[in-house]
């Protein structure tokens, strides 16, 4: 069920209201319809009730000798009375309970004693055998109401009155005034909700696309007042933001500057140091200094790096990679099978995440197996080393900064941390991911995916 509930707003908004409006709605069709229906009913059954009502009191109060006439001169214009000594509604039949009070009511009202009130549809209105009525009375289409009143002592007065025909339309219009009711509501709701949907779909869009690189991205308000409020509050928060990155950017240039200056001062004068192995130690822990100070400005610069995207092939800059690392004796090797392909990239940093991942794959697994693939809409760069691997619990932290395995503070047997967070923030940088995963063979796979 809930992967067919919609994700929307607006799809929320249409199926909540729509749903409970629709109920809403058919409740309110089913009684109305049922009101339209008994008083249609009435206004049908209604004028019969009256006339036969009108002829037994008639029928009443004329003398013995004009009575028949009465009867016959009533029997026009849709409508048969008679008096016979059974009734004309078998009193197993199917009767109208609630026509028959409503009948004993009118007798009553029109000072007419009945001892007993009978009702029921059906049959034909037939002509009266005598002269008068030779010609037949044709019902106008609608049903007859038949209805007996004993009035006398084994004497019947029957009636059979046609009806007006039911509305053959009632439901039809009924319906269609509720579905126009049910729509306007409902496009009145879509309505509002697609004002309230497109202002927070662009806004969402303008928060997935910043990513701290360039000029802040402004979203144009629109919709209701508090939408307005917040899209402005959006972009304001934009602009602080990449003033912060940008004052950030300046402080870690100025840092760098001066921290080299004096590491290459202190490098100098190291020169003199003697004897060797002190030198050699106190040269090695400057070199160590600069290049951890590289990785921090590397990793603090990568979400914010100026250098611009331009077409490169990606295989052919990760098999003058693979080449280096040969020529230095390295154990390297790039897939025979690796695809080609060209991507917008920044070369630098791509080729600094691709080389920190080598190093990783050479310093603890001995070697790296390097594969170029493309995956879905993506093109994945795998490098699989032949080492131990990486337990399951720590494959997601290793990729924090100056997160370590080896717990000692040696960049020679521990590193300084910040290689695989280099890595994941170049790929990031780009729109890709950075993914590592055991191989059930053994060794660890490192896969920088790039969106192609």
């Amino acid at each position: 069920m809930k992967r067919l509930f919609p994700r929307s707003l607006i799809g929320q908004m249409a199926l909540l209201i729509g749903g409970a409006l629709l109920i809403a709605q058919l409740v309110n069709f089913a009684l109305i319809l049922n009101e339209r229906q008994k008083l249609s009913l009435a206004q049908n059954q209604g004028p019969a009730i009256t006339r036969f009502a009108a002829v037994a009191s008639d029928f009443g109060q004329a003398p013995a000798e004009f009575r028949t006439a009465v009867l016959e001169d009533s029997s026009r214009r849709g409508a048969r009375f008679s008096l016979d000594r059974q009734s004309a509604v078998p009193e197993s039949a199917g009767r109208e309970g609630a026509i028959e009070t409503r009948v004993a009511q009118a007798l009553a009202a029109n000072g007419v004693r009945a001892a007993e009130v009978r009702a029921a549809f059906g049959g034909e209105l037939r002509p009266d055998p005598a002269p008068r009525a030779a010609r037949p009375h044709r019902s106008p289409g609608g049903p007859v109401l038949v209805i007996s009143a004993r009035i006398g002592a084994g004497a019947w007065l029957n009636g059979r009155l046609v009806t007006p025909r039911p509305d053959p339309w009632l439901t039809v219009r009924l319906a269609a005034a509720t579905l126009l009711l049910y729509l306007i509501v409902l496009g009145a709701t879509l309505f509002i909700a697609t004002r309230l949907a497109r202002p927070l779909r662009d806004l969402a869009g303008a928060a997935e696309r910043f990513g701290g690189r360039g000029e802040p991205i402004s979203v144009t308000p629109r919709g209701p007042g508090d939408l307005r409020r917040a899209i402005d509050a959006f972009n304001a928060m934009n602009r602080r933001v990449v003033t912060l990155l940008d004052e950030k950017d300046r402080m870690l240039g100025a840092i760098g500057h001066d921290l080299r200056t004096p590491l290459a001062s202190l490098r100098i004068r190291a020169e003199g140091v003697e004897p060797e192995a002190e030198r050699t130690r106190i040269v090695a822990t400057i070199e160590e200094m600069n290049a951890m100070l590289e990785d921090i400005l590397v990793l603090a610069r990568s979400g914010r790096d100026r250098e611009e995207q331009r077409a490169v092939d990606v295989t052919a800059l990760v098999d003058a990679l693979v080449e280096e690392y040969r020529e230095l004796g390295r154990d390297v090797s790039l897939d025979e099978d690796a695809v080609r392909q060209v991507l917008d990239v920044r070369p630098n940093l791509l080729r600094r995440a691709v080389r920190n991942l080598i190093d990783n794959a050479v310093k603890y697994g001995g070697s790296a197996r390097v594969s170029v693939l493309r995956s879905d809409a993506a093109l994945e760069i795998a490098i699989r080393d032949a080492g131990p691997g990486i337990a399951e619990d720590r494959l997601a932290a290793v990729l924090e900064p100056f997160a370590r395995l080896e717990e000692s503070r040696s960049r020679d047997t521990g590193g300084s941390g910040l290689g695989l967070a280099i890595a994941r923030a170049a790929a990031e940088a780009h729109g890709g991911t950075l993914r590592l995963a055991n191989a059930p063979e053994g060794g660890l796979v490192a896969t920088l995916a790039l969106p192609a």
